[in-house]
């Protein structure tokens, strides 16, 4: 049956793989993810706005919006009854389709009135919103429908009024960069034009202008009303500048009547005219060619059984989540590459790739192999004569932190990564330029952070940075610089970037370097566990890097148990013995076995906090290192218990907020501190390497029959 089922899937990907995201009937308690940016085709850098659909709270009304940019969204009057917030619906929204860059989804405002909502971040400049209105009722039905457009601002800089132009209206925005993106010279527009265009014209347009706390307007004309509505529910009382159009409807039984509302925003120095030439022909676009186009997209994803229909949600949002970081070649990039997230935008997140981050592409290979790839070309072609690669890698950007004489790399994932999208996409040119590539990354690396030339290695360059655990570190913080110790972080890291070389090696046919790498492992392996192993305490710690021991400035001071010493589990480094112990810790509810994972940091710390930073919350990317170990020692029970804990709280939050989290708290349905964060998408590995693991195990048995 299995292999009928493939063939099937070889024929009819699109029918197989597709279809789920088509057919949804999601209600705002769905564990759906909600958040859209253009498709990569139609992607830019430095102008890209994106947008999260509002549908969860109900003093909110069913909008979409942006952190920094134009909000926008309908409210209907029928009579004299105004509906806007979602608590006065007589239907709430259901989502019936959504991807990276689109959701259809309907509600009904009224009883008899249904609104059909497809919406579309169109490119990095444009987004269009269709409203489809029909009469479901016995009788005619007189209809107001007032469109929206809001702009929030802490500053004073928005400029909202009539065009020159007879069919729109325009505004502008001063989007200014972050400190950190003025630090790196990252290139953003930050004066922007916008332009809104209507497929029908408005009986009246009404433009305001409001400042903190001035949404308490007693006015009770419908513009005030909706105004203070939008500025309650939009805005939360800052400044806003924004537009409510009119428009009276007649509807008799069954009649359908369509709105169609484009949003084009560009840099300012880009004349009103020519966005309106870019803008207007999405007035009248075929909206379903870009369902069939995203159809085609997600059909390389598998579809596995699923029998919780949250997980399953959560496994398509996944990759919703990656294709849409996901930005075509631009700047320095000749290769697409990704940015951590897209709405909200902020420096940090938008600057470019980390080897940390993309552990991610191990599961987006599986939707687009050579965007999984192209995306690691990226470093290759960065990558300098002597074998290093910068800290952060953008399209702008070649993040180095030249710290003490050192320049900071990023920790020592590359060959793994690799490695791990080479066994998806078979691609032996992929393999072989990043064996090369990997070679000289690995010599370099174990060249400059071995100070003593003693075999084990240390952080070097800005060492918080290089180490991934770059703020609220228990062992950084209590004891001393990560450049003072060799850990078995980056040390494990180190032998599992060895192993992945030589199994590279082999497959090129290299077998004089495949045994030296297997002994380059060897040797690092054994001294992981000689000096890093603590027979007292049956865990893994730092050393001082002085002299091999747990003591730095006061007696076994480095004895604190991280999420870092069952790093030499996931990268076979521990013998039966230690493997044995490390999962009775592992195991242990009162120090890492937590309602919702594995925490960074031991719960009987008093360093411990669930929703710190690495210092107890529960990191998706790190809990799937620990998940693959498990699997690969064959502790399958402990394997899928773990996956499910992790991906409880995932599910949790997208039922309830709708977006992905940086990390989640070990103890409590708890997120922070970034959302629509790219890492997250690895959740999906779980599903498939279980779902892999079983089918092996299958195929195991029924060949021994």
């Amino acid at each position: 049956m299995k292999h009928i089922l493939a063939l099937i899937f070889l024929i009819f990907p699109q029918f197989i793989s597709a279809q789920f995201l088509s057919k949804l009937s999601a209600d705002r308690n769905s564990a759906l993810y909600t958040t859209y940016a253009a498709p990569i085709s139609r992607s830019e850098y430095k102008t890209d706005q994106g947008y999260q659909l509002l549908w969860n709270d109900p003093d909110r009304g069913v909008s979409f919006i942006s952190r920094d940019g134009p909000s926008l969204g309908i409210a209907f009057k029928s009579g004299q009854e105004l509906r806007f917030r979602l608590g006065e619906l007589f239907s709430e929204a259901v989502v019936t389709q959504s991807y990276s860059d689109l959701v259809n989804l309907y509600y009904y405002p009224f009883r008899e009135i249904r609104v059909e909502v497809f919406f579309t971040v169109y490119s990095s400049t444009q987004v269009i919103c269709r409203y489809r209105i029909s009469n479901e009722g016995n009788s005619d039905m007189e209809l107001n429908v007032f469109p929206f457009l809001v702009i929030p601002a802490e500053r004073d800089t928005l400029n909202f009024g009539h065009s020159n132009l007879a069919d729109g209206y325009t505004f502008s925005i001063h989007k200014k960069r972050d400190s950190w993106m003025v630090e790196q010279k990252i290139p953003l527009n930050e004066n922007l034009s916008g332009l809104v265009l209507s497929s029908v014209p408005m009986d009246s347009v009404h433009l305001f202008r409001s400042t903190a706390g001035s949404s308490k307007n007693s006015n009770k004309d419908v513009y005030s009303q909706i105004k203070n509505l939008l500025l309650t529910g939009l805005a939360s009382g800052t400044k806003a500048e924004g537009m409510i159009g009119s428009r009276s409807l007649s509807l008799a039984p069954g009649d359908v009547t369509e709105l169609r509302v484009v949003v084009g925003l560009d840099d300012r120095s880009i004349r009103p005219s020519v966005l309106s030439r870019k803008s207007k022909p999405l007035l009248n676009l075929n909206l379903e060619e870009l369902v069939k186009a995203d159809e085609k997209e997600y059909s390389r994803i598998p579809s596995l059984p699923f029998k919780d229909m949250d997980r399953e949600m959560l496994y398509w949002s996944s990759f919703s989540l990656l294709r849409q970081c996901m930005m075509p070649p631009e700047g320095e990039c000749h290769y697409n590459y990704y940015v951590f997230s897209r709405e909200p935008k902020w420096g940090w997140g938008y600057g470019g790739q980390v080897f940390h981050e993309s552990l991610s592409m191990l599961a987006y290979a599986y939707m687009d192999p050579v965007s999984a790839m192209n995306s690691q070309r990226v470093y290759m072609e960065r990558q300098q004569a002597g074998g290093y690669i910068n800290y952060r890698t953008g399209p702008y950007l070649n993040e180095i932190n030249e710290y003490n004489g050192q320049l900071t790399s990023s920790a020592p994932w590359y060959n793994y990564q690799n490695f791990e999208i080479y066994k998806v996409t078979k691609d032996k040119d992929f393999l072989r330029d990043a064996y090369f590539s990997g070679r000289r990354f690995y010599k370099f690396y174990v060249a400059n952070r071995d100070s003593n030339q003693n075999g084990l290695c240390e952080w070097g360059g800005h060492a918080e940075l290089e180490s991934v655990r770059d703020a609220r570190v228990a062992v950084w913080d209590k004891v001393g610089w990560p450049s003072n110790f060799e850990g078995p972080d980056v040390n494990s890291m180190l032998v599992m970037e060895a192993n992945s070389l030589k199994q590279m090696a082999d497959i090129l046919g290299l077998k004089e370097e495949s045994k030296a790498w297997k002994e380059d492992a060897d040797k690092r392996k054994s001294l992981i566990n000689r000096y890093c192993w603590d027979p007292v305490t049956k865990f893994y710690y730092n050393i001082n890097k002085k002299d091999q021991q747990f003591t730095f400035r006061n007696q076994d001071d480095l004895k604190i148990k991280e999420i870092i010493g069952f790093l030499p589990f996931w990268a076979g480094v521990s013998e039966k013995d230690q493997t044995n112990y490390l999962l009775e810790k592992m195991k242990d509810p009162e120090e890492f076995w937590r309602r919702y994972g594995v925490p960074t940091l031991t719960a009987k710390s008093d360093y411990y906090n669930p929703i710190g930073y690495w210092n107890g919350p529960v990191w998706v990317q790190w809990n799937y290192l620990l998940f693959r170990g498990l699997l690969d020692h064959g502790y399958i029970a402990e394997a899928e218990e773990l996956a499910k804990r992790v991906t409880d709280n995932m599910v949790y939050h997208l039922k309830n907020d709708h977006v992905f989290w940086e990390f989640y708290s070990a103890d409590a349905n708890q997120a922070g501190w970034n959302k629509t964060y790219i890492w997250a998408g690895i959740a999906a590995r779980f599903f498939l390497d279980l779902e892999d693991f079983k089918s092996n195990y299958k195929d195991k048995k029924n060949s021994r029959l």
